[in-house]
Protein backbone atom coordinates (compact mmCIF):
# COMPACT_ATOMS: atom_id res chain seq x y z
CA UNK A 1 0.00 0.00 0.00
CA UNK A 2 1.38 3.21 -0.90
CA UNK A 3 1.73 6.67 0.98
CA UNK A 4 3.98 9.04 1.72
CA UNK A 5 5.46 7.17 4.11
CA UNK A 6 5.48 3.66 2.17
CA UNK A 7 4.15 0.52 3.36
CA UNK A 8 6.22 -2.56 4.81
CA UNK A 9 4.96 -5.96 3.96
CA UNK A 10 4.58 -8.25 7.22
CA UNK A 11 6.19 -12.15 6.91
CA UNK A 12 3.38 -14.20 7.63
CA UNK A 13 5.93 -15.72 10.21
CA UNK A 14 6.12 -12.59 12.27
CA UNK A 15 2.06 -11.60 11.80
CA UNK A 16 0.66 -10.63 14.92
CA UNK A 17 -2.93 -12.00 14.58
CA UNK A 18 -6.02 -9.97 16.01
CA UNK A 19 -8.99 -10.41 16.86
CA UNK A 20 -12.74 -8.57 16.39
CA UNK A 21 -12.78 -7.99 19.97
CA UNK A 22 -9.66 -6.35 20.09
CA UNK A 23 -10.38 -4.26 17.51
CA UNK A 24 -14.30 -3.80 17.89
CA UNK A 25 -15.58 -4.90 15.12
CA UNK A 26 -16.34 -8.20 13.60
CA UNK A 27 -13.31 -9.32 10.66
CA UNK A 28 -14.15 -9.38 6.96
CA UNK A 29 -14.46 -13.28 5.91
CA UNK A 30 -11.55 -12.00 3.56
CA UNK A 31 -9.82 -9.07 4.70
CA UNK A 32 -9.81 -6.42 7.36
CA UNK A 33 -8.55 -2.88 6.72
CA UNK A 34 -7.71 -1.45 10.37
CA UNK A 35 -7.44 2.52 10.76
CA UNK A 36 -5.72 3.82 13.60
CA UNK A 37 -6.97 7.55 13.85
CA UNK A 38 -6.80 10.55 16.41
CA UNK A 39 -9.68 13.11 16.67
CA UNK A 40 -7.89 15.75 15.50
CA UNK A 41 -6.02 13.86 12.39
CA UNK A 42 -7.01 15.56 9.16
CA UNK A 43 -5.83 12.71 6.77
CA UNK A 44 -7.91 10.38 8.93
CA UNK A 45 -11.16 12.02 7.51
CA UNK A 46 -9.93 11.24 3.82
CA UNK A 47 -8.43 7.70 4.68
CA UNK A 48 -11.80 6.70 6.72
CA UNK A 49 -13.50 7.72 3.22
CA UNK A 50 -11.16 5.85 1.36
CA UNK A 51 -10.69 2.58 3.16
CA UNK A 52 -14.79 2.49 4.09
CA UNK A 53 -15.13 3.28 -0.07
CA UNK A 54 -13.06 0.19 -0.98
CA UNK A 55 -14.18 -2.24 1.70
CA UNK A 56 -17.54 -1.27 0.06
CA UNK A 57 -16.41 -2.61 -3.72
CA UNK A 58 -15.02 -5.28 -2.03
CA UNK A 59 -17.19 -8.36 -1.04
CA UNK A 60 -15.77 -10.30 2.12
CA UNK A 61 -13.76 -7.15 3.09
CA UNK A 62 -14.42 -4.85 6.51
CA UNK A 63 -13.18 -1.85 7.77
CA UNK A 64 -12.19 -1.14 11.23
CA UNK A 65 -11.65 2.48 12.70
CA UNK A 66 -9.45 2.17 15.82
CA UNK A 67 -9.18 5.58 18.19
CA UNK A 68 -5.83 5.45 18.99
CA UNK A 69 -6.01 8.00 21.59
CA UNK A 70 -8.76 5.34 23.28
CA UNK A 71 -6.69 2.22 22.97
CA UNK A 72 -3.05 2.97 23.78
CA UNK A 73 -2.27 -0.29 25.47
CA UNK A 74 -2.84 -1.74 21.36
CA UNK A 75 -0.96 1.29 19.95
CA UNK A 76 1.46 0.50 22.09
CA UNK A 77 1.52 -3.41 21.20
CA UNK A 78 1.39 -2.85 17.55
CA UNK A 79 3.90 0.12 17.59
CA UNK A 80 1.63 2.38 16.06
CA UNK A 81 3.81 5.99 15.72
CA UNK A 82 1.53 7.89 13.84
CA UNK A 83 -2.16 8.63 12.60
CA UNK A 84 -3.22 7.62 10.52
CA UNK A 85 -1.70 4.10 10.15
CA UNK A 86 -3.69 1.71 8.32
CA UNK A 87 -3.13 -2.37 8.83
CA UNK A 88 -4.61 -4.91 6.43
CA UNK A 89 -5.25 -8.25 7.98
CA UNK A 90 -5.78 -11.39 6.00
CA UNK A 91 -9.18 -13.44 6.17
CA UNK A 92 -7.09 -14.77 9.77
CA UNK A 93 -6.71 -11.91 11.03
CA UNK A 94 -3.29 -11.89 10.29
CA UNK A 95 -1.07 -8.64 10.14
CA UNK A 96 0.26 -8.84 6.35
CA UNK A 97 0.47 -5.24 5.46
CA UNK A 98 1.29 -1.92 7.29
CA UNK A 99 1.42 1.71 6.51
CA UNK A 100 1.36 5.08 8.03
CA UNK A 101 -0.04 8.14 6.00
CA UNK A 102 -2.58 8.62 4.22
CA UNK A 103 -3.03 5.95 1.19
CA UNK A 104 -4.52 6.50 -2.23
CA UNK A 105 -7.44 4.41 -3.35
CA UNK A 106 -5.71 2.38 -6.05
CA UNK A 107 -2.78 1.00 -3.51
CA UNK A 108 -5.42 -0.04 -0.86
CA UNK A 109 -7.27 -1.54 -3.79
CA UNK A 110 -3.53 -3.04 -5.15
CA UNK A 111 -2.33 -4.27 -1.41
CA UNK A 112 -6.12 -6.32 -0.88
CA UNK A 113 -5.32 -7.75 -4.03
CA UNK A 114 -2.12 -9.75 -2.56
CA UNK A 115 -4.43 -11.10 0.32
CA UNK A 116 -7.81 -12.05 -0.97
Amino acid sequence: MGTEDGADEVPLSEAVRLSGAELGGPLGARATLVQFSTAFCQPCRATRRVLSEVAGMVDGVEHIEVDAEERLELVRRLEVRRTPTVLVLDGEGRVVRRAAGQPRRVDVIAALGRVV
